[in-house]
């Protein structure tokens, strides 16, 4: 629903200009042609079909995807048990980890819940059903 509202709320100036161009200069006398009010909205479209896909992901408002930052909030499977620090494997790159909530044993999902340098810290999770591998690709 709010996708949906800020994709309206882009398409809000194609509707004042349209409308400007067709209604409210032409009530002053201003003749504009039709040609021309059908380019000025095909290059405000093209416009927002150039924009939307980036506001429709979140804009500035997403979290990095560079760096240790773009860590949080991701699983991470244990390599050495944590108790409560070992290693922990994402995206098929180690890192020491200390488990903020007890110990975490080999082959556990955790979750990383901040960076500190090059130390990550997290929080254990439900365990996976037997056979299924984590989604994020850190086996």
């Amino acid at each position: 629903m709010r996708s949906l509202l800020k994709f309206m709320a882009l398409m809000a100036d194609e509707v004042v200009v349209g409308l400007f161009l067709i209604w409210v200069l032409p009530s002053f006398g201003v003749k504009v042609p039709l040609w021309v009010v059908a380019v000025v909205i095909a290059v405000l479209l093209a416009k927002d079909f150039r924009v939307v896909p980036f506001i429709l992901r979140g804009g500035l408002s997403t979290r990095p995807q560079i760096g240790s930052e773009s860590l949080i909030g991701r699983t991470a499977v244990v390599v050495e048990d944590l108790k409560p620090e070992g290693l922990v494997k994402v995206d098929g790159e180690l890192w020491s980890a200390v488990c903020l909530n007890g110990n975490a044993m080999r082959g556990e999902k955790v979750a990383i819940v901040r960076v500190r340098g090059t130390r990550v810290l997290v929080e254990r999770r439900a365990s996976p059903e037997p056979g299924q591998l984590p989604r994020d690709g850190s086996s």
